[in-house]
């Protein structure tokens, strides 16, 4: 059995974007720290566990978060910043893990399996744990188990800045105790329905007869009850920078608009865009690639704090088009290509101080998902 068993690692950074508020500023080390926009209107994006004791939490209006912690430290807080610590943890585990995930902007997940019989899978993890802490001075903790919602799971027990390993014998007593509210991917209306069928733990919910599971809650009742049970099949899918989404167009008849072509940067860029939130994906990196009527063919690309705004990719893509374009020859292509991509939903809002940017998007899409991609857009777009 032992060599058919998987062994999956999942790491996360701790208090993540407050850790790398630390790392440049010593004060803030032990003290309550809230990371968000700065007016009452902004959104709390990530705080200290000093803070979380006062009852402050991510997504929570700015507001409320002062009347709880008024003595806390409030810092409006730097994307760019935070990618780029991201990335460097990424660096040290694509070093060393066979097959690694970049599940978000910090989290990981790693598989395993197999090393045991040359190296300690437990061993392993503690010391890329150590290296990741003494290579970029930020705490990390990790869970591993015999797949992604355990060891998840587990990982959250661990925290603050521990580990924890979960073999299988024990997935069962270790997964009982624990509230509902620990399953990933557990949203709060699916919380209050099993609440209102009186399942508070895991235990009770991987009771519950699977069929009606399904009848409450279709497939996503059948994947609940899997996970309570300490099933989860899902692989840990290889993480590449390449992996990409893309648009292109090659004109009928070859052109030097400037402003019909920065047009159609804007199109593609909005179209990009709301495919990024609809697969709930953040870019890291931009490029733009034209073909000259000669057929000589140019890109460039640049790394971005990860974003899936339009307004960040097209302001990007038309600063690229501009320094790519030094021929002033004819164009018989243009492309952009997002990459780097991370899962994740736009954590950048959560740092504006415009909820209405916010909504104008989730209002935006919503009317692309209901009418078609095309059923609106930038004016400036629309010759």
């Amino acid at each position: 059995m032992s060599g058919s068993q998987r062994q999956i690692v999942h790491m996360d950074l701790d208090t993540f974007f407050v850790s790398v508020e630390r790392l440049h500023n010593s004060v803030l080390n032990g003290k309550p720290v809230i990371i968000g926009g700065m007016s009452d209107r902004g959104v709390v994006a990530g705080c200290s566990y000093e803070a979380r004791r006062f009852g402050v939490h991510s997504a929570m209006p700015m507001k409320m978060a002062r009347q709880l912690c008024s003595d806390a430290y409030f810092i409006r807080g730097d994307m760019d910043e935070y990618s780029k610590q991201s990335r460097i943890v990424t660096e040290i585990i694509a070093e060393r893990a066979p097959v690694y995930e970049k599940a978000s902007i910090d989290e990981h997940y790693m598989d395993l399996t197999g090393m045991d019989r040359f190296f300690g899978c437990l061993k392993w993890s503690k010391e890329l744990r150590q290296t990741i802490i003494k290579e970029t001075g930020l705490p990390i903790s990790f869970g591993l188990s015999t797949n992604k919602t355990v060891s998840k799971i587990a990982t959250g027990e661990a925290k603050p800045n521990g580990e924890m390993e979960v073999i299988p014998t024990h997935v069962q007593p270790f997964l009982n105790p624990l509230s509902i509210k620990k399953i990933p991917m557990l949203g709060p209306k699916t919380y209050q329905l099993l609440r209102s069928m009186g399942i508070v733990n895991i235990e009770t919910l991987s009771q519950v007869p699977v069929d009606m599971m399904q009848r409450v809650l279709g497939k996503n009742g059948i994947t609940l009850w899997k996970k309570a049970n300490g099933i989860d099949p899902t692989p840990v899918i290889k993480y590449m920078e390449q992996k990409s989404m893309s648009t292109e167009r090659t004109f009928e008849q070859d052109t030097t608009d400037i402003r019909y072509l920065n047009e159609l940067i804007i199109r593609m860029a909005e179209k990009l865009a709301f495919e990024l939130r609809t697969k709930q994906k953040l870019t890291g990196c931009i490029s733009v690639k034209i073909k000259y009527s000669n057929f000589d063919t140019h890109s460039l690309q640049k790394k971005i704090p990860y974003t899936s705004f339009d307004h960040d990719i097209i302001s990007v893509a038309q600063d690229l088009f501009k320094r790519v374009y030094t021929r002033r020859m004819l164009i018989r292509l243009l492309g952009i290509k997002l990459s780097s991509l991370i899962t994740g939903t736009q954590q950048l809002n959560l740092f504006e101080d415009t909820p209405e940017t916010v909504n104008l998007y989730q209002t935006m899409d919503k009317i692309r998902k209901r009418y078609g991609k095309n059923a609106i857009g930038r004016a400036a777009a629309m010759r």
